[in-house]
């Protein structure tokens, strides 16, 4: 699989490590180590981040869904200025952008400035969502990476690829080293969510799930080497 645009999704939780909560500075370092060997060679990088250690959506009814949701937004915002900073650390160029204003951290995202970004060999985060409630960043990259014409959305998680069954449940769990977005909408494989499994499977974006904990698992992942699950998507 050649990978010249990519689209990364790491999750809030994974840049905790062990802490389960706020960074874990070595964790980002590592991942930065092997983006950058792939930015080196030419690939360009666009990022989204989860918000979930620093917040996990509605979990009180005190809270209406909307004003959680922009919660999580923000979360988003403080877990990719932080990973961006990272990155610069390690050599790279990066840009922060964003669906809405948000004074001098971010750039307001247009397909243009992106590309434009992309086209000058930066690292590209998307933040803030996509600007509205009921949509997660599954949905987030998922709409980035078609918008944007990616090649490819790397999803790495704590877990090495897509099964059949939960594998922490059942000891049998069988992995697919390749597998239809249509099998993972019938069988509901949840490796994205719904909305963003369909608009995969409309507008024929594939997906590659490998394990975060694997040793050079992001670096190996961009260049075409996935250890984990291919989803394709036809």
């Amino acid at each position: 699989m050649e990978m010249k645009r990519v689209f990364l999704k790491l999750s809030g939780e994974a840049l905790a490590g062990p802490k389960k909560t706020g960074f874990d500075e070595n964790t980002v370092k590592e991942v930065a180590r092997q983006v950058k060997e792939s930015v080196d060679a030419g690939v360009q990088v666009g990022i989204v981040i989860g918000g979930g250690n620093f917040w996990r959506g509605r979990t009180s009814d005190a809270i209406d869904r909307t004003k959680a949701d922009q919660i999580g937004m923000l979360a988003t915002i403080m877990n990719c200025i932080y990973v961006s900073e990272i990155f610069r650390n390690a050599g790279m160029k990066t840009q922060i952008l964003t669906p809405f204003e948000c004074g001098p951290m971010t750039k307001l995202f247009t397909k243009d400035r992106a590309s434009k970004y992309f086209e000058k060999g930066m690292v590209v985060f998307f933040a803030g969502g996509i600007g509205h409630p009921y949509f997660s960043t599954d949905t987030t990259i998922t709409l980035m990476a078609i918008e944007m014409e990616a090649d490819c959305i790397l999803l790495a998680k704590s877990i090495d690829g897509v099964y059949d069954s939960d594998p922490k449940v059942n000891p049998n769990a069988k992995k697919y080293d390749r597998i239809s977005i249509q099998e993972v909408i019938d069988k509901k494989l949840a490796v994205v969510d719904l909305t963003a499994s369909i608009m995969c499977m409309e507008h024929k974006m594939p997906m590659a799930v490998f394990s975060l904990n694997e040793t050079n698992g992001i670096a190996n992942a961009m260049q075409g080497n996935i250890n984990g699950t291919i989803v394709t998507a036809n």
